[in-house]
């Protein structure tokens, strides 16, 4: 295991980078939804709509939504009738999810706090694992993978929500200029946080392809490990079958 992790363009400890991160998620936690407004032009909500389809919930399966403090995912999820855990390793994400499910009269959600490199769910717990926008703020990706397959049933399923990098010329050109100079200066403007958003951006730009990273999810074990990428990549959809 090497002795750095990225954060953002400069490498840290370990440790460092988990403190880090933690700082950057109770930062923006209050602000969560309009930091991926600023980071995708309002878009998100399509992705993850079209993200829960692919998962197809069904009533009566449980679910850990991973990384899924502020409850995004885990409301379209529960709409099926699915029991949904919704775990983050940030309290502050979880309060906003819990805060938002009150508001919005969802009921039924578990709420629990969670390092995805070290669930403390047993064996065998869960039909599928959803992990949106979160995995690439993971300081040991493959170990956070390891544990999703753990706690996979067998037959279970894998999905994750992810940016990458768009291969459509012009465009990548195009959101590049917008993601590194104008998505911190919205930050700074509409949350008073520049760096958190600084951060976010450049941890997208040293996440892996998406080959690359479909490679790591087979690796972990899952099998029929494949991606569907959205907007030439700029976005992507990577899953796999625990059996």
């Amino acid at each position: 295991m090497s002795d750095t992790v990225s954060f953002g363009y400069t490498d840290v400890s370990p440790e460092e980078k988990t403190a880090k991160v933690g700082e950057v998620f109770r930062n923006v936690a209050s602000r969560y939804d309009l930091m991926n407004d600023a980071m995708s032009g309002g878009m998100h909500r399509l992705w993850k709509d079209r993200f829960v389809r692919r998962v197809r919930p069904r009533a009566g399966e449980a679910i850990l939504d991973m990384a899924g403090g502020t409850g995004d995912i885990a409301f379209r999820l529960a709409r099926s009738g699915a029991q949904v855990t919704v775990s983050d390793i940030n309290a502050a994400m979880l309060e906003v999810g819990k805060e938002r499910a009150a508001k919005k009269h969802v009921e039924g959600l578990a709420w629990s706090e969670q390092n995805a490199e070290a669930l403390s769910f047993a064996d065998r717990s869960f039909d599928a694992y959803t992990i949106a926008f979160g995995i690439r703020n993971v300081t040991h990706r493959q170990q956070a993978l390891a544990e999703a397959h753990r706690v996979l049933k067998r037959g279970g399923r894998f999905f994750c929500l992810e940016f990458s990098t768009t291969l459509w010329p012009g465009f990548k050109e195009a959101y590049d200029v917008y993601s590194h100079r104008l998505v911190p200066k919205l930050g700074k403007l509409l949350a008073g946080d520049e760096e958190s958003y600084r951060y976010l951006i450049e941890s997208i730009r040293r996440f892996p392809t998406m080959e690359a990273f479909r490679a790591e999810i087979a690796a972990a074990g899952f099998v029929q490990a494949k991606v569907e990428p959205m907007l030439g990549g700029l976005v992507a959809i990577h899953s796999g079958w625990k059996i």
